[in-house]
């Protein structure tokens, strides 16, 4: 009987190109586990208030960033990820 050689066969070679390790979430109770939660949850009022479509593609922003104490009852609103993500906790220019 012939043994096949799963290491020759093309698609084992793209499943080990694929291979890369899980993302690990925070453990639970943790300041990153609570500001994830914490974005969910403005995420999902949002969505519950305007509709998914009109989220689609934009970034859900804190007008005070979750990390320098913030929270949804300081306010969020929508915004493009760039900016989002470019702002980086500095205020904005005037």
């Amino acid at each position: 009987a012939t043994l096949f050689n799963y290491r020759m066969c093309a698609q084992w070679e793209a499943l080990m190109r694929r291979r890369r390790k899980k993302q690990v979430n925070a453990p639970v109770g943790s300041d990153t586990f609570e500001r994830r939660m914490e974005r969910q949850r403005a995420r999902r009022a949002f969505d519950k208030k305007n509709g998914k479509s009109a989220r689609k593609g934009k970034d859900i922003s804190h007008n005070k960033m979750l990390k320098n104490g913030g929270s949804n009852k300081d306010g969020y609103k929508l915004e493009s990820p760039s900016k989002n993500r470019a702002r980086n906790g500095h205020k904005p220019k005037k």
